[in-house]
Order: structure tokens, then C-alpha cells, then sequence
């Protein structure tokens, strides 16, 4: 699906001290660059706020005067964007993932094609029932049509809240997953988001997903078949086996990419082919343990 994606950084961050907010880091990766991994496929992405270094290329673009709020950065996004429909995203959701945004990009009402009800698009609604503007898509068409509404209304654009702008489009609402929409507003929720990345049924998963952005590969990973790869050499071979068979198995999954194989495919195949490895090994270290047993 085309869409392009605005996503605003801007915005005073009282709260923080007046800290660079979307520069701030969970996991090791600043705020920013997690919401642009949440929307790779973006035709164009606008970021809306003074530059700062990202991990892929973004467009740059900034209210006029900085500090307008949010329908003024709103607009100063929308005017760097072609596509019908315009994800909007605000830089400070750390967990926000791409099922979301697919789900916002999929959802009926935010199509090409008007629908109703949403014709105007698709906004995502916390598990508590509160709308969350900033984790949208719009058709363009009636965003652009609204806010110039809203200036002609109003004289300037400054100031204004976004409710002044979502309350006259026809927007269909997306139940958020649990902490889709969690964002870091003060101290505290930056440290509960960082707490939370660390708890044990999370952890593995953050963990892989801020690798594969910092190394700039995008692979589907079965943790199960690596963790019982790693286990099976640990176990049957000695304990350094682990982190260098799977560091070997990625080897020879890059090495089967580079001539035409699917990256996940070869991963699987790798991994299977060593972990057989593993287990003849252990068999037959098993079995020379009886044999000396034995003849003893």
C-alpha cells in the first residue's frame, strides 16, 4: 500500500525540562529512529522538528514559527507529501510496531476509496478508549481540505489543538495493542518504557529488533530454532560453542543470501544443519562415555 508518513519531533517537552525528547533513548535506540522503524515502507517520510541524526533518510521540514503545535507542524508536513493517504505519527513511541501501522493502513475507512463510516480515515484508540490523533492515518484530501478550513477559520494555524481538527473528519477508530500508544511524556515514562524492554517476556524480542536496526538488515528471526541451536551446542559440544555456531549459522545464511536463497529460509536450513551437527555429536559423546563405562 502507497502511503506517506509525517512524523512530529518537534514541540517544547516542559515536561522533560525542555530535554530533545524524540532524541532520548529505550533500548539503546533514540526514540526517533524506533517510530521510523515502525514505518520503513513509507514512499516519503517527513520529519517535522530540527534535524537530528536517524537511521534512514528522512525529509526535513519545520512549522512556521517552530513551536506553532501540533495542526501548524501538521501542516507543514502534509505540504511535503504527495501520496492519498498520510500516516501521522508523534516521535515519542517506543513501542509502537509496524502490525499497528499496518492495521491503521489496512483498516477500511483509511483506503483510497471513501468509505463509511471513516471515510476521512483510521485513527488508533488506547486500550482505555482515548483517541490518539498522532497514531493515524489520514486521506490526505480531507486533511488538507480541513486545515485549510481551520487557517481560513482562524486566521493562523498556531496554537491550535488537534481536536479542532479531528472532531470534523470522519475518522473509524483501530483498537491499540497494549502498549502501542504508550508514550514518554515525563521522567517516569521513560523509565517505566526502559524497565519494560528488560522484562523477561519482552526482552529477547527488543533485543533482536534494536540489533537488526542497528545493522540495518530486516529478517524475520525464529528465536525458538536459534535458542535450541545454541542449547544443542552448549550442551553437547561445550558452553563457547553456543555464541560462535550461531554466529557461524549467520555466516553461512549471509554467504546462501548473496546467491539468490531467501534470507529466512537459509537461516532455517543453517540452523538445522547444525543443530543435527550438535546432537551427533553429543550422541556419540554419549556413546564413547558407555563404552568406557562399560569396558571398566
Amino acid at each position: 500500500m502507497s502511503y506517506d508518513a509525517i512524523v512530529l519531533a518537534g514541540g517544547a517537552a516542559r515536561r522533560l525540562g525542555g530535554a530533545d525528547k524524540p532524541a532520548l533513548s529505550v533500548g539503546g535506540r533514540a526514540l526517533l529512529d524506533r517510530v521510523l522503524d515502525a514505518c520503513p515502507d513509507a514512499r516519503t517520510t517527513v520529519v517535522v522538528g530540527g534535524r537530528r541524526p536517524t537511521a534512514r533518510p528522512v525529509h526535513w521540514t519545520r512549522e512556521d514559527p517552530p513551536g506553532g503545535g501540533p495542526v501548524a507542524a501538521l501542516d507543514a508536513g502534509l505540504r511535503r507529501t504527495t501520496a492519498e493517504l498520510v500516516l501521522v505519527l508523534s516521535a515519542d513511541l517506543p513501542f509502537l510496531d509496524r502490525e499497528t501501522v499496518r492495521a491503521l493502513l489496512e483498516a477500511p475507512s483509511a483506503g483510497p476509496a471513501p468509505a463509511t463510516p471513516g471515510a476521512d480515515g483510521a485513527m488508533l484508540q488506547d486500550p482505555d478508549g482515548r483517541d490518539q490523533p498522532l497514531v493515524a492515518a489520514y486521506r490526505a484530501e480531507p486533511l488538507r481540505r480541513e486545515i485549510a478550513l481551520l487557517a481560513a477559520e482562524h486566521g493562523t494555524l498556531t496554537g491550535l489543538p488537534l481536536r479542532a481538527l479531528t472532531a470534523e473528519l470522519d475518522l473509524a477508530r483501530v483498537t491499540s495493542r497494549p502498549l502501542a500508544s504508550f508514550d514518554c511524556d515525563t521522567w517516569d515514562d521513560l523509565a517505566a518504557a526502559r524497565a519494560r524492554i528488560r522484562e523477561h517476556g519482552s526482552v529477547l524480542e527488543q533485543w533482536i529488533t534494536a540489533v537488526k536496526s542497528e545493522l540495518g538488515i530486516d529478517l524475520t528471526v525464529d528465536t525458538k530454532t536459534l535458542l535450541d541451536l545454541a542449547r544443542d551446542a552448549a550442551h553437547g559440544v561445550a558452553r563457547p560453542a553456543a555464541p560462535l555456531t550461531t554466529f557461524l549459522v549467520g555466516y553461512a545464511a549471509a554467504h546462501a543470501a548473496a546467491t539468490g536463497a531467501d534470507p529466512a529460509q537459509a537461516v532455517a536450513e543453517a540452523s538445522r544443519k547444525a543443530a543435527d551437527l550438535a546432537l551427533r555429536w553429543a550422541d556419540e559423546a554419549a556413546a564413547d562415555s558407555a563404552e568406557q563405562n562399560g569396558s571398566g
